[in-house]
């Protein structure tokens, strides 16, 4: 992994080992029906922020490295199950919401996707011996800063749920918000076109390779692509709280 690649520490909380948190649910739906979803999603980002040095192990064929950070991004999802799954429990059916309380379950299920996502990143990585193809290295550093990027923005939108939840979702904030959404949208096109030529590159070399592993790599493509299509889905969703 080149010197350019992004890393955790490129990003606000960023660190892999201080998201846990010991408030209970329950008072966190206290305060703000929002505060488990924003927990969630920093879970979620700490996970997310573990494939800049997964990767960057794959690159230097550090099999004890990859091995670590795989087991980083488990624990990050299981951490994130566990909320997801506290919250679906523990969220009162008379809680009166801001928003409808099915599209808030909807919403911690998007996020949880993008947690899935990685772990299968990992999966593939830690049981499969592979080994970066030059041809893709210049994108797939692309890709890879893209898809951090827009999780630093998936994650930003989350955390401005509480500011909107004081203006009822109306004025400055909520189009700072919009702005927000159609910046991620707009990262998402980007990313597709980077995907398009990171495909076309390993098209070019699949004679010179094992054909399990470009069945291996296209399929490590589509899920690092993946992750950038549900930060989308997420701006979709508050877009829909916006809009209601």
């Amino acid at each position: 992994m080149r010197n350019n690649s992004l890393t955790a520490a490129d990003h606000p909380n960023g660190g892999f080992m201080d998201i846990k948190s010991t408030t209970p649910l329950s008072g966190l739906f206290r305060t703000s029906p929002f505060k488990p979803v924003q927990e969630h999603m920093r879970v979620i980002f700490s996970c997310i922020c573990c494939l800049p040095p997964l990767l960057d192990a794959l690159y230097r064929e550090d099999k004890e490295q990859l091995s670590e950070f795989a087991d980083e991004i488990k624990k990050f999802e299981s951490e994130a199950d566990y909320i997801k799954q506290q919250f679906r429990l523990k969220m009162p059916n008379t809680l009166l919401l801001p928003v409808d309380r099915k599209d808030l379950l909807s919403l911690i299920s998007d996020q949880d996707r993008l947690a899935d996502l990685t772990e299968d990143i990992a999966k593939i990585l830690l049981y499969r011996d592979m080994k970066v193809p030059d041809p893709l290295k210049d994108t797939l550093d692309e890709l890879l800063e893209g898809t951090m990027e827009i999780s630093v923005a998936a994650k930003d939108m989350i955390e401005r749920l509480d500011e909107l939840l004081q203006v009822g979702f109306r004025g400055r904030e909520q189009v700072q918000v919009e702005s927000m959404i159609a910046g991620v949208r707009r990262s998402e096109h980007n990313i597709d076109g980077i995907l398009h030529r990171i495909r076309k590159r390993l098209f070019s070399c699949e004679k010179d390779m094992d054909p399990v592993d470009v069945v291996f790599w296209y399929q490590l493509i589509h899920l690092i692509g993946a992750i950038s299509d549900q930060a989308e889905n997420i701006g979709d969703r508050l877009l829909l709280f916006l809009s209601k």
